[in-house]
């Protein structure tokens, strides 16, 4: 179900790349999530299961939640900066989905959240449309990332926008263990 929780320096001189090995890490929690509620329904809210739900509460709560302010706060807003007009109207369109999905995305994962808090009180209260709903949320959003905003990215900063973004996410991180 859900991995350890031992770290690894990440390293951020290549945001896009950190980006993306925070979606594999996504989606390894998704499917830690698709574990859990197949465990929950077979055993109940065992210790097993209220660990696993401690873990991907403290995931979604932390990393998942770092990783929206790293797009965002940083990626985004230099995307549209550097963005030309020909680009700008479909740019725009993009950042509006992506920000919209990432308010889908929490309003989906509060319910969510409540439910694995109980779960990891002794609770049987994972409802299997709650997590199918977020999991299709976080996995399509990441296709869309992944096909579409990211490549535009490549083409569009430069490597002093990646250096500064790479920084901002380093120190956000940080911040964050202080």
């Amino acid at each position: 179900m859900a991995e350890s929780s031992t770290r690894v320096p990440q390293d951020f001189s290549k945001p896009l790349i950190a980006l993306r090995t925070c979606h594999e890490r996504i989606r390894k929690e998704c499917d830690a999530l698709c574990a859990l509620l197949a465990h929950v329904q077979a055993h109940g809210s065992d210790g097993h299961a209220r660990q696993a739900a401690t873990s991907i509460v403290r995931y979604f709560d932390t990393a998942a939640r770092i990783h929206h302010e790293d797009e965002e706060e940083d990626l985004l807003p230099r995307m549209m900066a550097a963005a030309t007009i020909s680009r700008g109207t479909s740019l725009t369109r993009l950042v509006v989905d992506i920000a919209n999905e990432h308010r889908e995305m929490d309003r989906c994962w509060i319910e969510l959240r409540n439910a694995l808090q109980g779960l990891a009180a002794g609770e049987d209260t994972l409802d299997p449309l709650h997590v199918d709903r977020f999991v299709k949320l976080y996995r399509a959003h990441i296709t869309v990332e992944e096909a579409n905003l990211f490549p535009l990215a490549e083409m569009l900063l430069s490597r002093h926008d990646f250096a500064e973004i790479g920084s901002s996410m380093a120190q956000r991180r940080s911040r964050l263990q202080s």
